[in-house]
């Protein structure tokens, strides 16, 4: 029997939705699930997803803020997926550091795992990986603080 205190299994959709204040089209959380404190999660951008217009027209990429955005999302999905609610919203508040290793495209599924540094209700401080078939695409560290309202 696992002594877990956060829902077993991926999020459903219904979850997800609940976890975020985010809605489309700025929202960017597909998949998401907590494995032994790790986060997890995906997301593909749709072919017609907005920023794929002026971004890079002839070789559409993914913009790399968007990106560790979605890091950031899923990753407060999981911390509230662990039962960390928050004193507010939490808001991305410094990105420590980011290095893009490869280009994600539309279509192309952004498979994140994240470790938390900290998590409290009032701060979040993550570090991950960003995936594309096994290969690293992007890796941050960043800190998102409690501010606000709650959603």
């Amino acid at each position: 029997m696992s002594d877990q205190k956060f829902p077993p299994g991926p999020a459903s959709p219904e979850e997800i939705l609940g976890y975020l204040p985010h809605r489309d089209p700025f929202m960017f959380v597909d998949e998401l699930s907590v494995e032994e404190g790790r986060v997890k999660g995906a997301r593909i951008f749709p072919e017609d997803s907005w920023f794929f217009k002026g971004h890079f027209p002839h070789f559409a990429v993914v913009p790399g803020v968007l990106l560790v955005e979605t890091m950031a999302q899923i990753g407060g999905c999981g911390v509230k997926r662990l039962g960390i609610e928050p004193n507010g919203t939490f808001f991305l508040a410094k990105i420590k550091q980011a290095r893009f290793r490869r280009p994600v495209r539309p279509g192309e599924r952004f498979h994140v795992e994240i470790d938390n540094i900290k998590a409290t209700p009032n701060i979040i401080h993550q570090r991950g990986v960003g995936y594309v078939d096994g290969e690293a695409a992007v890796e941050a560290e960043w800190l998102s603080i409690a501010g606000g309202t709650t959603q």
